[in-house]
């Protein structure tokens, strides 16, 4: 990425050039970020920049205008997030311009995002296609009353370092491509559930400081059962306190449980992706492990 660096950019009368994203104040990308609404912590940039790979577009005194990134999970498959645009400058080319350079980088994988509304119109021009809708749920939660069963011939218990390789190889037959790295990353600084049938990882979920306060996900589990098993313990633990969980559940118990616990559908996203047969295809075929809480929006 250093031998682009240097390239600038007429957006009307602005003279932007690029940068790779790690060179960048992290405070002005978190001012981007609030500028859009998106509540995301400099804490949480930071991880996504040690984690991903991406540009930055800065106008001539330096400010940063707009950003791009790319998370490699292996080699032949990515997300994309983080692409933003100063509302001073959406619809002016700044977007596009930016996405040039992680397509660029990104030549030959599989490519996976999360679009919003008002960024749906670019990834369309640039052959994305839809896959499914995302819910962000979201608010302050409460513990429900009612009995609790676990399933049948199931331990429930708090995850420990040496659960990571099964977290992380669960994750990769419900994901549709290993994310070893990443899961580690988001493994260490979570406290996560597991659910264990004779000895072996079934179900999981992790839950980590995140903009407003927390989020939940990764979540993987068999059916929707296991999941609400995982899941309820850390609304226990944040009782009273803003909690949040990405999910493509549409009904069903688990659907129908988030909003009980006080996280009801807050906004939507779009999943789209590029070359995803590989990928798509890999996870709609394992049988047993599905992914009922994304690791964010971001990261998918």
């Amino acid at each position: 990425m250093g031998g682009q660096a240097s390239e600038c950019k007429i957006i009307d009368s602005f003279e932007l050039r690029i940068a790779d994203i790690g060179s960048v104040d992290i405070e002005q990308l978190h001012a981007l970020s609030m500028s859009v609404g998106w509540p995301l912590r400099a804490e949480d940039l930071q991880f996504l920049r040690e984690f991903g790979r991406g540009y930055a577009a800065l106008d001539e005194i330096g400010r940063v205008t707009g950003s791009a990134m790319w998370f490699p999970h292996g080699e032949d498959f990515a997300t994309i997030g983080m692409v933003i645009t100063s509302p001073r400058l959406q619809a002016n080319g700044t977007g596009q311009w930016l996405m040039q350079h992680v397509l660029s980088d990104c030549r030959g994988r599989d490519l996976r995002l999360n679009a919003t509304r008002a960024s749906r119109r670019l990834y369309d021009s640039l052959g994305f296609q839809p896959v499914k809708t995302v819910y962000q749920c979201q608010g302050i939660v409460r513990l429900l009353d009612e009995i609790v069963i676990a399933p049948e011939g199931a331990i429930l218990r708090q995850l420990r370092p040496a659960d990571l390789p099964a977290a992380a190889e669960l994750d990769a037959h419900a994901f549709g491509v290993a994310r070893n790295v990443l899961i580690g990353k988001i493994f260490a600084q979570s406290v996560g559930y597991g659910l264990f049938r004779d000895g072996e990882l079934a179900a999981f979920s992790l839950c980590r400081r995140f903009g407003r306060g927390h989020v939940v996900g990764p979540v993987v589990a068999a059916d929707d059962g296991e999941a609400i098993a995982v899941v309820r313990p850390h609304v226990a633990q944040h009782e009273g306190s803003f909690l949040r969980l990405d999910t493509h559940c549409t009904g069903g118990a688990f659907a129908g449980f988030l909003p009980r616990v006080g996280m009801p559908v807050f906004d939507t996203v779009l999943t789209m992706s590029l070359r995803r047969e590989g990928v798509e295809a890999k996870a709609a075929a394992t049988a047993g492990a599905v992914t009922y809480g994304l690791a964010s929006q971001t990261l998918g």
